[in-house]
């Protein structure tokens, strides 16, 4: 099972990027739902591991979900039947859907600034980290004088210092090498 999902997330993940930058999550949502269930028949498993060639089984699934494919889905569907990868569309479409829960949810971020940040400060930033995650973010702030001047920002393992402090240390590193 791990295997599978392994080898279904690089498939959902490129659905899930170009869905977000083309804003279709619905309609790449639609179109897994409706792939991953004709992929589960057992007329259509029979086929999917038979020597058929790869571009017939993808005629096939193109005009059984022609519905809910447009060129760009249409591709995807070519491309998985190409690489033998269409059984898997059960596994894409769920890690879909996790990465649609991810990009829902929002993310945790701690600001560390010298001073008390103002809101059009804090509003800047807000918008430039969502946009960096591609989802909300929720603001943290500390101050802890120490870091001299500007800010740094932490989300998960993402770390943005312009901090003077920051900035000091990576010129003795440089300096040092």
């Amino acid at each position: 099972m791990a295997d599978l999902i392994t080898i279904a997330r690089p498939y959902a993940k490129a659905a899930f990027d170009f869905a977000v930058e083309h804003k279709s999550i619905e309609a790449w949502q639609q179109m897994l739902v409706l792939t991953s269930e004709v992929s589960k028949d057992e007329q259509i498993q029979s086929i999917l591991t038979s020597d058929m060639k790869p571009e017939s089984i993808a005629k096939l699934f193109i005009n059984i979900c022609q519905d809910v494919l447009d060129e760009y889905r249409a591709n995807f569907i070519k491309i998985m039947a190409e690489n033998k990868r269409l059984a898997l569309l059960p596994e894409v479409f769920t890690l879909f859907q996790q990465l649609c829960l991810e990009k829902a949810s929002a993310a945790d971020v701690e600001v560390i600034s010298a001073t008390e940040l103002t809101a059009d400060q804090l509003n800047k930033i807000s918008i430039a980290v969502e946009q960096r995650l591609s989802r909300k973010v929720n603001l943290k702030c500390h101050i802890d004088k120490s870091i001299i001047s500007g800010f740094i920002i932490r989300t998960g393992d993402m770390v943005i210092d312009s901090s003077i402090r920051g900035r000091l240390n990576r010129l003795s590193d440089a300096l040092q090498s």
